[in-house]
């Protein structure tokens, strides 16, 4: 490609609404032109880094045995209906009508779509198992679209749906899947994890989430130093700290006229955070369905993990408690709750951490006091339920039992999902088993958000200067950067008989001729990130050499032109 050819616009300052460094660098490399709030025009420049990314998508999901077809981007309500998910999925779903009022989605993922496909298209068992992929622009109407593609409204997105006669089968594609992101991943030039993941509002019984590390990300990931084991904080295990010491202190009543937070009662008795129990009310259900007032306890050190508490037995759609519910069951104002003796029975849930604490401070159920000294069994009963209702943090102990956790920040860009039967059930997709027998296959759903990993790997390689793309993604690999093209034909022709020579080698070369001053080329090609640079000037031609620079040195070096082709061999 001639770049005097290409639609090029780099810009110097950086747009006072780019938030991340992402947005910022393909705004300021004119990868992206903002079209509405959460729409984006991707330009010729952002769409050939796009498209690198699709095709090895496409190359290693046709490689893993996936099937590709497209699916229409507008969904009839009828199908969304089949499943609930109609009114379940939220202001996030755009809903349209056509010319004769019929009603319509802008379809933000494709389960009720394919299943739709499988119901019509597969019958028997020999058909299976299968897996339909489809890279195909989706749109999710989010309340804050920000961030550039990192949370777009519209993106593009590679979603694929497995269909399996029974479990075994679904278990062997899931782990076919997972080793497929793993060298996507792995051929874009990132660094990610997967991690144990929450199945979320897509449902499902496994699920593990692929992470670009950045420090911008989005979701906090936990990871052991001595093992493989990575989860989402919302669902990495925090394991038990072991036996409960015995009790050495008395149970007191302590002055505590302000301090109603775990930091202040700590700062003011002088004792570490970890010897305070917070104490969150919130109201669940009891066995028969009936509302039930809740203490959730957790260290004082430690946050309350919601997705957590909502698994245990009757909180499954908690809601926090009012100050009149507080009031009535404790007897107290908040800021000074616990479990010591209530104003009437409670369900006392403490985490693993609490379960095992002696000696410990509470809130006194009484504006203006806490209890120190507080042991289980002898000033309160034993918890009614211990379980894993908190964050991990790092240190804690890996639950894979090797090694400590620590905490990083990711950015996700795929997702596995084992979907069992849900879909398959709701739409009523059968297929005839080996004794002729109509059976619901299982089903798995995988994607991958082709845009958003655009925007991930730029939060990931960038300096000051710009973009320093992985090879793999780069919208060229060699810019060839010519130095006074229109004053010396010998320099533009030797230019041009290198770009030829490259491009004849299997290297994606860019001519970059458009004859600016070598600053401001350079500077360019600094920005859009590309990751080699061979300078032709008439110095350099009277030498015999090319000053070839990658994107990560420091200096230039000169070559000749067998050392320099060697050396973009090594690549």
């Amino acid at each position: 490609m001639r770049l005097s050819q290409f639609h090029l616009r780099t810009e110097k300052e950086t747009p006072a609404d780019a938030e991340v460094v992402s947005h910022q660098l393909m705004l300021r490399a004119g990868m992206l032109r903002k079209l509405a709030a959460g729409l984006y025009t991707w330009s010729p420049l952002g769409l050939r880094v796009l498209r690198k990314v699709e095709t090895v998508v496409r190359e290693e999901m046709n490689r893993a045995g996936a099937v590709e077809l497209l699916m229409p981007t507008i969904q009839p309500r009828e199908l969304w209906e089949e499943t609930g998910r109609w009114q379940k999925f939220g202001g996030q779903l755009l809903k349209i009508k056509d010319r004769k009022e019929a009603e319509y989605c802008y379809g933000p993922t494709a389960e009720e779509v394919v299943t739709d496909f499988a119901r019509q298209e597969i019958s028997s068992y020999k058909q299976l198992p299968i897996n339909f992929y489809n890279i195909q622009w989706k749109f999710r109407d989010e309340i804050r679209p920000r961030f550039g593609v990192m949370r777009a409204r519209e993106f593009l997105m590679k979603d694929a749906y497995s269909f399996h006669i029974d479990d075994a089968s679904l278990d062997a594609e899931y782990r076919n899947m997972y080793d497929t992101y793993a060298r996507i991943f792995t051929r874009l030039g990132l660094k990610f994890r997967a991690v144990f993941a929450d199945t979320g509002a897509i449902g499902g019984s496994a699920s593990h989430e692929f992470h670009v590390i950045a420090d911008s990300g989005e979701d906090a990931i936990a990871y052991s130093d001595a093992s493989e084991y990575a989860a989402n904080v919302e669902l990495a295990e925090a394991v038990s700290p072991g036996e409960r010491a015995a009790a050495t202190e008395a149970m007191r009543k302590v002055d505590t006229p302000t301090q109603k937070t775990c930091e202040d009662v700590a700062a003011l008795l002088g004792i570490p955070l970890t010897r305070t129990v917070k104490s969150v009310a919130v109201v669940g259900t009891d066995a028969e369905g009936n509302p039930q007032f809740v203490l959730a306890l957790v260290r004082g050190d430690h946050l309350v993990n919601e997705i957590k508490l909502s698994k245990v037995p009757g909180l499954a759609d908690y809601r926090m408690a009012t100050e009149a519910e507080i009031l009535e069951h404790l007897g107290s104002e908040p800021g000074f709750l616990g479990p010591v003796k209530p104003a009437k029975a409670i369900r006392i849930v403490a985490d693993r951490s609490v379960a095992s604490m002696h000696d410990f401070v509470v809130g006194a159920n009484e504006a203006g006091f806490h209890l120190a000294g507080v042991n289980w069994g002898r000033d309160l009963p034993e918890p009614d339920l211990v379980a894993d209702i908190r964050n991990v943090v790092a240190g804690d102990p890996s639950p894979c039992g090797n090694g400590t956790l620590g905490l990083a920040r990711g950015i996700e860009v795929g997702h596995v999902f084992a979907l069992g039967r849900k879909y398959s059930e709701a739409m009523k997709c059968t297929v005839l088993d080996a004794n002729g027998k109509a059976v619901t296959p299982a089903m798995g759903c995988y994607g991958i958000g082709v845009s958003r990993i655009v925007a991930a790997a730029i939060e990931q390689n960038h300096d000051a200067n710009g973009i320093v793309w992985p090879e793999a993604m780069a919208p060229w690999q060699v810019a060839v950067c010519v130095i006074n093209p229109k004053n010396d034909a010998n320099v533009a022709a030797a230019a041009q008989a290198l770009y030829d020579d490259l491009n004849a080698a299997g290297l994606d070369a860019l001519l970059d001729d458009r004859g600016l001053r070598p600053g401001a080329m350079f500077a360019d090609i600094e920005l859009i990130g590309i990751p080699h640079r061979v300078v032709v000037s008439e110095r350099g031609l009277a030498a015999g050499t090319f000053e070839y620079r990658a994107r990560v040195a420091a200096e230039a070096e000169q070559l000749d032109r067998a050392t320099l082709f060697e050396r973009l061999s090594r690549r």
